[in-house]
């Protein structure tokens, strides 16, 4: 784990949030933003201890969901406890249903990809190991004003379909790590983190479509 004051994390400016358009919430219209968001015109890398503090920029954070449907049709999310030496300290103790974190400038140096993609590969090899054949698209942005950490964050929302409920902790700090039911997240909704919420609901609204 990088030293936060060190670090340089990606960023572009809420300002383009704003002209493109403002949502609180979940929004499944990736098409309208995400090009524009990673246009090289906005995006850049900014000390994170600083962007921590400025609503004037949002950095972008990609949040993975791992999701597996059993034959009779339950469907069953990865879920765990922040522990206390996860990075960002204003979400510790919360659960979860998203890993991923920030795209650093280490990440822009990969020999492939785009630095996205590559902070994106790297986070999910830090935090877990997926034990599973899975297929995984974007399905939709998060954007949470209400909250100190959502102000200066905008989540970028990976689902994983796995074929099987495999996926262990690598992080030592995730944890209480398993896979729970929609119904059983929807029981201790007040114990998730904000971001866990806004999708726990999409994903409700998914399962009943």
């Amino acid at each position: 784990m990088q030293d936060t004051a060190a670090e340089c994390v990606l960023v572009f400016p809420a300002s383009v949030l704003s002209r493109l358009g403002h949502f609180q919430g979940f929004t499944a219209d990736v098409g309208r933003y995400l090009e524009e968001l990673f246009d090289p015109r906005h995006i850049s890398f900014q000390p994170r201890e600083k962007m921590e503090r400025d609503p004037s920029f949002k950095q972008l954070i990609p949040y993975c969901i791992f999701r597996h449907v059993e034959q009779d049709g339950t469907i069953r999310v990865f879920a765990y406890t922040r522990g206390g030496k996860q990075g960002e300290e204003r979400l510790r103790s919360k659960r979860s249903i998203g890993v991923g974190g920030h795209i650093c400038l280490a990440d822009a140096h990969a020999a492939a990809g785009t630095a996205y993609e590559e902070g994106l590969r790297r986070e999910l090899e830090e935090e877990v190991s997926i034990r599973a054949r899975y297929t995984q698209r974007c399905v939709g942005l998060i954007n949470d004003d209400l909250t100190d950490v959502g102000r200066v964050h905008l989540g970028v929302v990976h689902l994983f379909d796995l074929d099987q409920p495999a996926v262990e902790p690598r992080e030592p700090d995730l944890l209480d790590a398993a896979f729970v039911t929609l119904a059983e997240l929807a029981d201790e909704r007040l114990r998730l983190e904000s971001w866990s919420q806004i999708c726990l609901d999409y994903l409700l609204r998914e399962g009943a479509a």
